[in-house]
């Protein structure tokens, strides 16, 4: 009897959900991933295959768990909405994120950002973005064969794949929805949802009074039929 060779058990390999590394590094970088990221989730609720994540690490290659990075905000087109503790590549039907976004903080290095556009580049994003808030800079990087190359002209710059546009002022970037809405910090959709609210309100105590006001006068010309019959008056005989 020929024994078989005993097979090779492969080894269990963790794909840890954290790099150890902070979302932000600042109240602005934070504030401006929070409000691409939301509105952005927003733009595309009634998407359900596209998944929208902050901060979350992707892993482009099965069995390589140091081949990783975190996105400021990614979009990927095809995969359905949800969460995850990672976004492996392998479970998604092996779709990379079509579109990234890296917010600058001072504490970035021109290495580290270098790195990470090799790795866009390697792995196939089609849309790069970085902002530098402090700075009021952004930098627009597409998709050309093999390469991520840079737009020219990003002011006014409308994304192929999201539809937004990206308007630069003196102060700050603004970023418009294919409606011509802006992306709005969470406190200012609030602001309107609460100006919706009273305006709702509003509408409502008028539609109230007015009907109050018809049922007044409803009530003053029965009244006076009554009081015509009352004196023997018929009101068909006026």
């Amino acid at each position: 009897m020929i024994k078989q060779p005993p097979e090779k058990i492969q080894p269990q390999i963790d794909y840890p959900d954290s790099d150890g590394q902070p979302m932000a590094d600042n109240t602005k970088q934070f504030r401006w991933i929070v409000m691409i990221k939301e509105n952005l989730e927003i733009l595309f609720a009634n998407n359900d295959e596209v998944f929208v994540a902050g901060d979350l690490l992707w892993y482009p290659v099965q069995g390589d768990n140091k081949i990783r990075v975190a996105p400021d905000i990614m979009v990927v087109f095809g995969r359905p909405k949800g969460d995850r503790s990672s976004y492996k590549q392998w479970e998604e039907n092996n779709l990379a994120p079509q579109v990234v976004f890296e917010i600058l903080s001072p504490g970035n290095t021109t290495a580290q950002m270098a790195e990470k556009l090799l790795f866009y580049q390697r792995f196939g994003v089609q849309e790069y973005y970085i902002y530098d808030p402090n700075k009021i800079e952004l930098s627009v990087l597409q998709r050309s064969g093999d390469w991520l190359d840079s737009v020219a002209e990003v002011n006014g710059w409308v994304s192929p794949h999201l539809g937004i546009r990206f308007q630069l002022t003196e102060d700050t970037l603004e970023i418009y929805r294919p409606d011509g809405g802006r992306f709005l910090t969470p406190l200012e959709i609030d602001l309107l949802r609460q100006q919706e609210s009273q305006r709702a309100e509003q509408e409502r105590e008028e539609k109230e009074r007015a009907l109050r006001e018809l049922e007044a006068e409803r009530q003053r010309y029965q009244a006076l039929i009554e009081s015509l019959r009352a004196r023997g008056i018929e009101p068909e005989e006026m």
